[in-house]
């Protein structure tokens, strides 16, 4: 509710037709006396509308953070979402038509449906997603349904509040649109800002399918209890408290669902799991078959590493860009701290800044003790500043220079992630940069998704970069490729070598980034285009590459 013109206006239709037809608005049911309401009628029933306006565009915004967390792509779960509910809102506001003679129960019925639909919205689909594997399909269809309850709110509440006090219709529509837009504007807020920080997703939705219970309740049993039957009042009350009953009693199972649910998705068991306004994180924990422990951090479903072969994979992101001048070095990214970890295996570095978005991942890899191992406690190193912030933001205000840049940013698979991939990107990292600056990518995987690797390598090099690709084999992870770069488009690409002083490696020689330079035949450059802020094309590459593996 509230959450688009489209929707206001086939309200707009259905509550105001007797009006177009020169009648009075919305007149009671015949046989019903006039009714005389106390001062706060109004009032209630309009924070009634300010209430189910809130909870509407939570619904929305919830199911579509779920689908960014669990499918990505979130233009795509936007648009779903957002196009599926404008539809069902508008048949919603039309099905509503019949209903309004008898506004008052239909309210109150509408409401506790929406309260059980929407209030377990997130679970259904979890679980869909979890066990049944169908998830976009079951989201059409919760969707549709929310949607339709939502349309049919704005006839039946216009209905109401014309009978508490006549209006010409024109003030009843802006007057109750006025509270509407107000309401979805602190449900917009309250949903990143208080529901998912104190609640979570799962029992946010709970939470504000009782809110919406609750509101039918006031409406029907205060409001118009003198217009409501007894009978009809005590069984709309007794339906009020199953509805209420049910949500609280999956409230107090949810912990237990989710984690159950949660387990599905992950081979191995779960030793630690959170939800943020920025991402689903969780680590695992096995035994692999060294008989060496296997921790693996996902990000929303997607591995950043595994303590069996990780070193692989930083030794290759950060070494190679120590050869050059390394006193001061900028990592953006990388929040669990493992490239920090090889960055201050080097003496002469005297300070190192890490930028990362999310504060619960560097608060993770500083106080979850196996990861504090794994890092070597890096995150309590005196030459270290840690910031949490957006890396492109934060490029926008830095000032100093930095002799390294290590990116080692989560793969472009959101709108999001494809801004940190872009030309503008790489133009702005050039302010932090002095002319002799070492620059390390991670760039995906050249075999698995070529395109993407290779657009990013183009982008680097449209901002004005000479640059050196290589890839090297994670067992975890398959072949992974990177970009080391250098401003400036004059002179030779940087070499790819490793310093004099390097400490000693357990996978990374010059040998093996010799090699490593040398791409078989079905992994050679391809011509790509360059991504860009508004033409996200490596959004679209990787996308389309990793949607079969």
């Amino acid at each position: 509710m509230g959450t688009t013109t489209s929707h206001d206006t086939v309200a707009v239709e259905a509550a105001a037709a007797p009006t177009a037809a020169g009648s009075p608005p919305a007149a009671p049911a015949a046989g019903t006396p006039p009714a005389a309401y106390s001062r706060g009628a109004r009032f209630l029933l309009l924070f009634a509308v300010f209430l189910c306006a809130a909870c509407g565009l939570v619904y929305e915004l919830a199911l579509t953070a779920l689908g960014s967390y669990l499918i990505g792509n979130s233009v795509m779960q936007t648009s779903v979402v957002i196009s599926v509910m404008v539809f069902a809102m508008g048949i919603g506001s039309l099905a509503a038509k019949p209903l309004q003679r008898r506004a008052v129960g239909a309210f109150a019925l509408v409401e506790g449906l929406l309260a059980l639909v929407g209030g377990l919205s997130v679970l259904v689909l979890y679980v869909s997603f979890a066990w049944l594997r169908i998830y976009m399909p079951s989201m059409v269809v919760v969707t549709f349904a929310v949607g339709l309850l939502i349309g049919a709110e704005i006839p039946l509440l216009m209905t109401l509040l014309q009978r508490i006090r006549r209006q010409e219709a024109g003030s009843a529509v802006a007057d109750m649109f006025a509270v509407d837009y107000i309401g979805a504007l602190v449900g917009g807020l309250c949903f990143p800002l208080l529901l998912l920080p104190a609640f979570g997703q799962l029992k946010g939705a709970l939470v504000v399918g009782a809110v919406n219970a609750v509101a039918g309740v006031v409406v029907v049993l205060w409001i118009f209890r003198r217009q409501t039957r007894r009978v009809v009042r005590v069984s709309l009350l007794a339906g009020m408290a199953a509805v209420l009953a049910v949500l609280g009693t999956v409230y107090a199972l949810a912990d237990d669902i989710e984690v159950t649910a949660r387990q599905q998705l992950y081979r191995d068991p779960i030793v630690h799991a959170e939800t943020t306004p920025y991402q689903d994180i969780v680590v695992t924990r096995s035994t692999a078959f060294t008989g060496d422990a296997d921790m693996r951090l996902f990000l929303n479903g997607d591995l950043q590493f595994s303590s069996v072969d990780e070193y692989r994979y930083h030794e290759a992101l950060v070494h190679p860009a120590m050869s050059g001048r390394r006193s001061s070095v900028l990592i953006l990214g990388g929040g669990d701290a493992l490239a920090l970890r090889e960055v201050l295996r080097y003496d002469d570095v005297e300070d190192v800044t890490l930028v990362d978005l999310d504060p619960a991942m560097t608060r993770l890899a500083r106080t979850f003790e196996p990861l504090r191992e794994l890092n070597r406690d890096a995150l309590r190193d005196r030459r270290v500043t840690a910031v949490n912030a957006d890396a492109f933001n934060w490029l926008r205000d830095a000032t100093r220079r930095f002799d390294t840049v290590v990116i080692d940013f989560p793969d472009p698979d959101s709108a999001a992630l494809a801004k940190l991939y872009s030309v503008e990107f790489y133009h702005l990292l050039k302010q932090v940069l002095k002319p002799e600056s070492q620059v390390m990518v991670q760039g995906g995987s050249p075999f698995f998704a070529p395109k993407s690797y290779w657009s990013i390598a183009a982008t680097i090099g449209e901002a004005g970069y000479r640059t050196t690709e290589y890839q090297v084999d994670v067992p975890s992870f398959g072949n992974w490729g990177f970009v080391l770069a250098t401003p400036g488009t004059d002179g030779p690409p940087p070499a790819l070598r490793l310093a004099e002083q390097a400490p000693p490696l357990r996978f990374l020689d010059d040998a093996v980034l010799e090699a490593a330079a040398v791409f078989p035949l079905d992994r050679r450059r391809l011509d790509v285009r360059a991504s860009t802020l508004m033409d996200p094309v490596v959004l679209e590459y990787t996308l389309n590459e990793w949607q079969n593996y």
